[in-house]
């Protein structure tokens, strides 16, 4: 986000990355990940200043102007360390070992992370932010660099030594062994239900205090567990928190879609960076609550989120962009926050009266830019004040959102981080996917195609049955990661469930078929972040951390126990039973941690019911049937047709009297089929 002049261009220049490419015109010598660097470390025998963020990281915004722009900062680096960029985004694997090493020695991590390594790339110091001057009760940068410098030219033998200590100590830390602890039980589900519940905010929804994240996984295993437990309270926390934060400023009112989490307990104001990893989840959840309670305002929140990401997030030929912003012109919040005068001016006097109301507008504000608090005053974060109005109310409050939503388009956008990852595609495709599936707007469907389509193009080599991690600019890069694999797997499975297509089935099934040859450990269970002979990485690492996202291990799990009940394919129901016993202690322990596993758990603890629907896919009577299927809070079922790779079970069941039929079966048992959609829904629902 550099606003200086342009009198230096470093390495970086060549790279895709968005956040590689913020630091193209720093004075800083940086390099990216790689060999080039490591050689040079090897050689001069320097230290490494590895420096970790991403391009919609406001602090790493912050950073880059105090320190990285600076030529004495700068000049520093150059003389005495080899300086590393890295985009977490694209290489989460090298992020999660030198985060759990600072979170280890620290106490806590965030970006940007900051560690300096040997020239073998093991660590020995780091932290996260630290400012051009002592504040904050943080040492300045120049002050650790003067530090590290000095120990690293006085005691090098001694660095040496500590950092091979610390690898070996990480090296435990994140190993994964089985154990012949007792088998996961559905008192364990139940447990974990009870501790999820503990935390819920009686008055705001969610769960935990300030600053108050969405976690999506969380309130969607409450909602599993209400079904399972019959827990009606369980239910009622997560329809309010959806409510809650729906009406609250970390909602878009005006464009649609979720920023990252709130600064308060109310979800009034938020660090307004949106995700595609966030809102992913969020159309899931939506949906669920949707589908839970019967709300239509429930179907119309992922409406909007979905109008968001088809407007302002999709790449021309399908592709989903990764992040926006927080920042516009250098100030949070700016494209997002109104003054009650620019209002009054904008609006008709009725139509400013009903969303003065509505927003909750004054003529202080309720928003500062804590960066810079005098820059912007009087700023209103738009939220749901007084939600309730007569039908004359409603149509000014239409006329009003048309209105400043067309004026707000007219602003500075915040940056946006265009690069296009199969991870989070994966995740927002299957959203979209199942969105179509739930909701019948066949534009979703034509985008998750769409979607799916420019993956397979772009990211997926068919001949090697590789799938690349990102793309960019009409480039792929050339790193393979487990969260690709999983979440695009997820993805592709949840098309195929809504369009019975046997294309789709089959793509997933290639994707999981590598998955499971490149990433999984089969003598212990459980699958490694990254493949085995990784030259870049001292650590191969199994993710099992549920946070903002959720971990490839979770998703794995969920897809192979899906995709083995779909295709009777044993080899994927034994390597996610046996990665649910390797990471079954940490499920009893901390629930909290694990809260995706828990949807996976709770899927294999009972045999799913399959939804086989048989005759022509185009058929007006096939699709009343397959759209019966996905309007039913059913979460332990599975969809599909008798054509492709499907079980042999299924390839035998036949379409009646020309008709199209559905069979729903629990293992080889099989209700009477129909060709009524009542009946189905009926039949899934028990009533």
């Amino acid at each position: 986000m550099s606003t200086r002049s342009h009198s230096h261009t470093n390495r970086l220049a060549l790279q895709q990355s968005p956040y590689l490419l913020q630091h193209q015109h720093n004075p800083v010598d940086w390099f990216a990940w790689g060999s080039e660097a490591f050689d040079k470390a090897r050689r001069e025998k320097k230290p490494i200043f590895l420096s970790i963020g991403y391009s919609t990281c406001h602090w790493c915004h912050v950073m880059e102007r105090e320190s990285f722009e600076q030529e004495e900062t700068a000049k520093v680096l150059n003389e005495y360390f080899v300086s590393i960029k890295v985009d977490r985004e694209e290489r989460p694997d090298v992020d999660k070992i030198y985060m759990t090493f600072v979170q280890a020695t620290i106490g806590s991590g965030g970006w940007p992370l900051n560690v300096f390594l040997t020239p073998d790339l093991k660590p020995f110091y780091g932290g996260t932010y630290w400012p051009p001057e002592r504040k904050y009760g943080r040492p300045s940068f120049r002050d650790v660099l003067k530090n590290v410098q000095e120990a690293w030219s006085g005691k090098p033998e001694q660095i040496l030594e500590s950092a091979r200590s610390m690898h070996d100590q990480l090296s435990g830390m994140l190993a994964r062994e089985a154990t012949n602890g007792p088998a996961l039980t559905v008192a364990d589900l139940q447990q974990a239900g009870v501790a999820l519940k503990e935390g819920y905010d009686r008055v705001h929804g969610g769960f935990g205090k300030a600053p108050k994240f969405p976690t999506p996984s969380h309130p969607l295993y409450l909602l599993r567990y209400a079904r399972r437990f019959n827990d009606e309270a369980a239910q009622k926390m997560v329809l309010h928190t959806c409510e809650r934060m729906a009406a609250g400023g970390i909602y878009d009112q005006l464009g649609g879609g979720f920023s990252r989490y709130s600064v308060d307990e109310k979800w009034l104001v938020p660090h307004f960076e949106k995700m595609l990893y966030d809102n992913a989840q969020l159309v899931n959840l939506y949906l669920d609550a949707y589908l839970v309670s019967g709300e239509a305002r429930f179907g119309d929140v992922v409406r909007d989120i979905l109008r968001y990401i088809l407007r302002d997030m999709t790449h021309p030929e399908g592709g989903f962009y990764s992040a926006e912003d927080a920042d516009s012109e250098g100030k949070e919040g700016k494209f997002y926050c109104w003054t009650e005068r620019e209002m009054k001016e904008l609006l008709s006097a009725d139509e400013f009266k009903v969303a003065a109301r509505y927003f909750g507008v004054t003529r202080e504000g309720n928003f500062h830019d804590h960066s810079d608090p005098q820059a912007l005053p009087e700023q209103n974060v738009l939220s749901q004040m007084h939600p309730k109005l007569d039908a004359q109310e409603q149509k000014h409050l239409a006329a009003a959102k048309e209105t400043l939503l067309s004026v707000r388009a007219k602003r500075v956008r915040p940056h946006l981080d265009d690069k296009v990852l199969a991870s989070w595609n994966g995740l927002m495709l299957g959203a979209i996917a199942r969105a179509y599936a739930v909701l019948g707007d066949a534009v979703y469907l034509d985008a998750a195609v769409k979607n799916a389509r420019f993956l397979e193009a772009k990211l997926w080599d068919r001949s090697t049955k590789t799938l690349y991690h990102r793309w960019r600019g009409g480039e792929r890069d050339q790193v393979q990661v487990h969260e690709g694999y999983a979440f695009l797997t997820q993805g592709v499975l949840e098309l195929y469930q809504a369009t019975l297509d046997p294309a789709h089935l089959e793509f997933a099934c290639a994707l999981a078929e590598t998955m499971l040859k490149r990433f999984y450990d089969p003598k212990e269970g459980g699958f490694w972040q990254s493949p085995e002979g990784s030259q870049d990485l001292i650590l191969r690492v199994k993710e099992d951390y549920d946070g903002a996202e959720p971990s490839g291990n979770s998703v794995a799990v969920a897809l192979l126990l899906r995709l083995g009940a779909i295709t009777d394919r044993r080899d994927f129901r034994d390597a996610a039973d046996k990665t649910i016993k390797l990471f079954g202690p940490r499920l009893k322990r901390q629930p909290h941690a694990v809260a995706n596993f828990l949807l996976a758990f709770d899927f294999a603890h009972v045999e799913p019911k399959r939804v086989v629907i048989a005759g022509a896919r185009s058929g007006a009577e096939f699709q009343a049937l397959l759209k019966a299927a996905h309007s039913v809070y059913e979460p332990n079922k599975v969809v599909l047709g008798v054509e492709g790779l499907v079980e042999a079970f299924a390839k035998n069941l036949p379409a009646k009297d020309g008709r199209a039929t559905v069979f729903l079966c629990t293992g080889t048992q099989c209700q009477p089929p129909t060709s009524d959609p009542a009946v189905l829904k009926r039949a899934l629902t028990g009533r």
